[in-house]
């Protein structure tokens, strides 16, 4: 072998590269680098046996981003080339081979010693961005490791600790960063990680500085930055209420001048629940709420009684003077109630669609007898919360729910259908849904359900089952999935999935890390493998699976109870059909009265 440099016009690809086949390579990580320093590392050569020219054994990648720059440029400098025996099918192969698979990614660690050299060398950040096609922030991110202990890199870097916990402890300073590597140490102490970390740092509470009613250029105290430059929080959670309590009494007082009766300050150790009010407009009394959320939120609700307060407001507008002596008494009054009562339901069976509305409207306004409130999808970590956020599952359902607010004439910013009937109260929202069509009002079913349905239980599963839900059509792996896997057993089995079982066996000794890459380079089709499409973990799935016999999957056990329901159901059902539980066949058929049951 030897080396040389090669001109442009005097190379062709081989039938042996392993990118020689189906379309042109994406060059576009690597581009910036080779426009700003030229082909470094030499493509691998053999000579053609008929002609001056050389056949590209590996590094077609290469070789397009120079021609690329060579058309912007209108030309460019000879490559280097590494030149080998001609004829050797086999060995070249292996050259092209060995090249392209033994290429990984490096860890953050191993980026941040690369960049901090070069700028020891002199390099700026833009021209660090430039060479290796990233982002100035993503330069800098990484140079902002360089603040952490060497022994907290090492533990990142040897995967002791993950991304979120680095990330957090970014906004240490050296004596707080030793406080936790003594905690870490520790045998009988648990060092707090992740978000718990956080609040460490913060002193017992995370609290954002997003949450400040305040002007942050006034607070006396001291704000956390990460060295990323993207997150603060308040270290001081005193001070900070000090002064986050002052602001609420400020904007208490721009309502009180603004003409609304009364403001009230709803405690932290207190919640603002808007199925228990009604709206009322400010000159029939209504009041402002402002919520103080014990995470630092502050949500004012403008217009609200309680519903009893409500309803004696009416009775005063309707100017109704109590008479001196109430006509019934308080028992003859429970006479009457029971017994109308008894009526409305007895007539309701024969108005189905009356009675679907009608629970609408209890599930979406509430009432002494109805306590339900959507499921708050909240997630433990920021990144999960963020990516369940940007679903097109997520997207497709609140589309349609601001369709249904806009069609129930519900105030502008209800985040939610249930929790509050706008101006509408109980009664006025059944008024207006009996105004709907049948076909609107069937509409609303499946987002009221969609809303109050719990994630991860059972019910959630049965449904999705029944339905065959593919969650293939819903999601795909992102940085948020990758970053929560940690068993290495489990991403071998992926590895399985996505690349065979020898890939599997083969890299079943690597880090972890590495074994993401190998997951995501075949998901996505990169470095010249076949792209995987529509692959779901196993847990994701309808009906869902596992890994290993370890056990522990949410998603299994929902799956375990649905299918105990459904085994106990046929059960009852054969019961029937033997002939046994005869009484349970007596009486009317659920239709007997001709009316086809709804579609679901």
């Amino acid at each position: 072998m030897k080396l040389d440099f090669l001109p442009l016009d005097k190379l062709t690809v081989s039938r042996i590269n392993m990118r020689a086949r189906g379309k042109a390579p994406d060059v576009t990580d690597i581009l910036p680098s080779i426009r700003a320093r030229g082909v470094l590392v030499p493509l691998i050569v053999r000579p053609v046996p008929e002609g001056d020219f050389y056949e590209i054994v590996a590094g077609l990648r290469r070789y397009t981003a120079a021609a690329l720059v060579a058309q912007e440029n209108g030309g460019t400098d000879p490559l280097p080339a590494a030149i080998i025996d001609p004829g050797d099918d086999a060995a070249a192969l292996e050259a092209s081979l060995l090249e392209n698979i033994a290429r990984l990614a490096p860890d953050e660690v191993t980026q941040w010693e690369t960049f901090a050299r070069l700028v020891r060398e002199g390099r700026k950040l833009e021209d660090i961005a430039a060479t290796f096609g990233l982002p100035e922030a993503m330069v800098r991110r990484v140079l902002a490791l360089g603040n952490l202990m060497p022994r907290i890199r090492d533990l990142y870097r040897r995967e002791k600790i993950d991304a979120a916990t680095v990330r957090h402890l970014t906004m240490a300073t050296k004596q707080r960063q030793r406080d936790w590597l003594t905690l870490f140490a520790d045998p009988d102490r648990r060092a707090p990680t992740g978000h718990q970390l956080k609040a460490w740092l913060c002193g017992g509470a995370s609290i954002p500085t997003t949450a400040a009613l305040f002007d942050l250029a006034t607070y006396p105290g001291q704000v956390v930055t990460t060295l990323f430059g993207d997150e603060a929080y308040f270290a001081d959670p005193e001070q900070f209420w000090a002064a986050q309590m002052a602001a609420v009494e400020d904007r208490a007082g721009v309502c009180r001048e603004a003409g609304w009766s009364e403001v009230v300050v709803v405690p932290r150790n207190e919640h603002f629940h808007a199925w228990e009010y009604e709206k009322v407009a400010k000159r029939k009394g209504g009041r402002v709420y402002i919520d103080v959320r014990s995470s630092g939120e502050v949500t004012v609700h403008e217009g609200y009684l309680s519903r009893r307060e409500a309803r004696r407001a009416e009775q005063r507008e309707i100017g109704g003077a109590k008479s001196a002596r109430p006509e019934i008494t308080a028992g003859m009054q429970t006479y009457i109630d029971l017994h109308r009562h008894a009526a409305v339901r007895a007539e309701l069976l024969g108005h189905p669609m009356m009675a679907l509305r009608l629970m609408l409207a209890h599930a979406i306004a509430g009432s002494p007898l109805w306590s339900i409130r959507p499921d708050p999808r909240t997630a433990r970590h920021d990144e999960t919360g963020e990516s369940a956020q940007g679903a097109r599952a997520e997207a497709v359902f609140d589309a349609a729910r601001s369709d249904a607010l806009s069609l129930l004439e519900s105030p502008p910013g209800e985040p939610t259908l249930v929790g509050g009937a706008g101006d509408h109260g109980l009664a006025g929202l059944f008024a207006r849904l009996l105004a709907l069509a049948d076909e609107a009002v069937l509409g609303l079913v499946p987002l009221v359900m969609g809303e109050t349905l719990m994630a991860g239980s059972a019910a959630a599963e049965a449904v999705g089952t029944t339905l065959g839900v593919d969650m293939a059509d819903w999601r795909e792996a992102d940085p948020a999935f990758f970053s929560l896997l940690r068993d290495r057993e489990v991403l071998t089995r992926m590895v399985a999935e996505v690349a065979g079982e020898t890939v599997a066996q083969a890299n079943a000794a690597e880090k972890t890390a590495t074994l993401k890459i190998i997951i995501d380079a075949h998901l996505q089709g990169a470095d010249g493998r076949a792209r995987v499409e529509r692959w779901v973990p196993r847990w994701m799935r309808f009906g869902p699976g596992a890994y290993t016999d370890r056990g522990g999957v949410g998603t299994v056990k929902a799956a375990h109870k649905v299918e105990a329901a459904r085994a106990a159901l046929c059960g009852a059902t054969a019961s029937r059909e033997d002939g046994t539980g005869e009484e349970n066949r007596a009486g009317p058929s659920p239709h007997a009265d001709g009316e086809e049951p709804l579609a679901a």
